[in-house]
């Protein structure tokens, strides 16, 4: 071997362990998919605990109802974040470090199988979309509307957002 194919293998060798590194953001794309499901509970039984009363029979109030709508909407949220992060963290694994051989054995379940970095995107991009939507649901239940320009602002937006899954469903068809 010459010292220039030497140079090279070794360079070659350093380039290719070097996307072990991606390991890092798969751990802690993990260990935050595990704090936002923990979050995201802790923010639905904290919600649920406040107005226990409601389910007892005492009272039932709109404005209740409509906090426990956003505490119960705010831990979806998080949980889809938390979903986010995980779709990102086995892509990131599958396309740097090695296929996950547990989840090729199994027929059941592929949500998780990345091929590509645009597939990763991809997939990614699909599930903030509703990321979006949820946060923009939970918003909307805060809304107070003062004015007919209050509700033309909101329909504008609801017919952005529907376009935008339209168009996320038309792109995935072709």
């Amino acid at each position: 071997m010459t010292p220039k194919e030497k140079l090279e293998h070794i360079v070659e060798t350093s380039l290719w362990t070097v996307r072990f590194l991606a390991i890092v953001p798969v751990i802690f794309g993990i260990i935050s998919v595990f704090s936002l499901f923990i979050l995201g509970s802790l923010e639905i039984l904290t919600v649920l605990g406040e107005y226990q009363n409601i389910f007892i029979g005492n009272k039932l109030s709109s404005d209740a109802v409509n906090k426990i709508m956003s505490g119960v909407i705010g831990g979806i949220d998080l949980y889809l974040i938390g979903i986010v992060l995980m779709i990102f963290s086995f892509g990131v694994y599958e396309l740097f470090i090695s296929k996950i051989d547990v989840a090729r054995e199994s027929d059941e379940l592929n949500i998780l199988e990345v091929r590509s970095l645009d597939q990763l995107k991809d997939k990614i991009l699909k599930v903030i979309v509703v990321v979006l939507v949820v946060s923009f649901f939970k918003r909307v239940m805060e809304i107070d509307v003062k004015s007919v320009t209050d509700i033309l602002y909101l329909a504008v937006a609801i017919l952005l957002i529907s376009a935008s899954g339209y168009l996320l469903r038309s792109s995935h068809e072709s």
